[in-house]
């Protein structure tokens, strides 16, 4: 069994962390000793590991949940259960890369629209861009 601080430093993460996740239902110590410390075991250890990866890979805490509760109960879902979470992830995923690709463009052509020289800023070509843009969002 280990405690808050010596799981926390295993998986390298802080305590707050830790007690974060518990606060969020995700995991919750094994035990609890006299004293009212939180006692974690391997299979704690395997869980967290579990969260942090599914963490890295851009789920939230919502979708990690879910499926913690599919992998508790793995004989009773399928496979469609994860990859459907897996995929609508992913759909957010390139929806927000064709996002990004546009801010890109548009600051690329803004950039590209001034000379970046040290004149006054009174006619900045991205000044008066964005003004412009800003008139018609408004209109």
């Amino acid at each position: 069994m280990f405690r808050i601080g010596e799981m926390a430093k295993r998986c390298g993460l802080k305590t707050d962390t830790l007690r974060f996740y518990e606060k969020s239902g995700l995991l919750a110590p094994s035990a609890r000793n006299a004293a009212g410390y939180r006692l974690y075991n391997k299979a704690d250890e395997a869980k967290l590991n579990f969260i942090l990866r599914a963490k890295s890979v851009g789920f939230s805490l919502d979708e990690i949940t879910e499926l913690l509760s599919i992998q508790l109960d793995s004989d009773e879902h399928s496979c469609a259960e994860p990859k459907y979470i897996t995929d609508t992830k992913l759909a957010q995923v390139e929806a927000k890369i064709k996002e990004l690709e546009i801010f890109r463009a548009s600051l690329q052509k803004l950039s590209e629209s001034c000379c970046g020289g040290a004149e006054s800023a009174s006619h900045c070509s991205i000044l008066e861009a964005l003004a412009a843009s800003e008139q018609e969002a408004l209109c």
